[in-house]
């Protein structure tokens, strides 16, 4: 597993950005970058509790807010996958990623924000990944923007 970093610097204060990560009508905005349908389903991104990232289908990943401190950093420590409604944690369907963190940082200055996301990525999504996660940051952009 690599730890990437994927950055943007976004002409809005750190509120709205947050907001446009994390609002639910926002956040499903943004993530159909990675897959058409995306929704989430959390208990208001309160640390400690857990989170389901989903597909359209209901297959995903099973996850815990390791951190959320608002409008300035949230992380994503994912424990396992979703798949056919059914949550699984073990190591058959973990193996390599459990564990894994994903990292959202907000620094403000001069009405502008620079967003940074750190995750770590097995070698498997690389690609994916890279690819992906540049079209996401111009959506966050351009919801935070508007």
């Amino acid at each position: 597993m690599e730890k990437k970093k994927f950055q943007t610097t976004i002409n809005a204060p750190k509120e709205k950005v947050w907001n446009a990560l994390w609002n639910p009508d926002k956040y499903r905005e943004w993530t159909t970058i990675f897959s058409e349908g995306s929704t989430v389903k959390t208990d208001n991104w309160k640390e400690g509790s857990k989170v389901l990232f989903l597909d359209a289908k209901g297959s995903g990943m099973v996850s815990r807010v390791a951190a959320n401190h608002p409008n300035e950093f949230m992380s994503f420590e994912h424990l396992g996958v979703v798949q056919d409604g059914k949550e699984f944690t073990d190591e058959e369907h973990t193996k390599g990623w459990a564990g894994a963190l994903e990292n959202y940082t907000l620094k403000g200055q001069n009405g502008k924000t620079e967003l940074t996301v750190e995750m770590d990525i097995t070698d498997e999504y690389m690609e994916y990944f890279e690819k992906t996660w540049p079209q996401a940051l111009e959506k966050i952009k351009e919801l935070a923007e508007s």
